[in-house]
């Protein structure tokens, strides 16, 4: 089974990188703002999960450089968990300016969320 992955995960990849989506265009103040916005905003995830694959790319349509961590690091791991509570990726961080934390899963729930906020 970890062979199937492993090769369906390098395959994923490899479409993605042939058949990346176009960037949307913003002046560069616009771009600069959502920028700011976005470091309020951290994606775990996994490299080659078909549904972080889909929320990246989605983020890059939008032109959104989303800061991405790998959830199979132990401290990103147990951030996930200790702040989620599970173990599940895509998995959005979302700080509040209030300082309340969102934690956000499903693929189509943060692509949504992003559209929303950026689009």
């Amino acid at each position: 089974m970890k062979v199937i992955r492993l090769v369906l995960g390098k395959i994923i990849l490899l479409l993605n990188a042939v058949f990346s989506p176009k960037s949307q265009q913003r002046d560069s103040d616009a771009q600069q703002r959502v920028e700011q916005e976005l470091q309020a905003i951290t994606l775990y995830q996994f490299e080659s999960c078909p549904f972080c694959v889909k929320v990246r790319r989605a983020a890059k349509r939008l032109n959104l450089p989303l800061q991405t961590l790998d959830a199979k690091q132990p401290d990103h791991e147990q951030a996930l968990i200790a702040g989620g509570g599970k173990r599940k990726v895509p998995c959005l961080r979302i700080e509040q300016d209030n300082g309340e934390v969102t934690w956000m899963y499903e693929s189509n729930d943060i692509i949504a969320y992003l559209e929303q906020r950026f689009a």
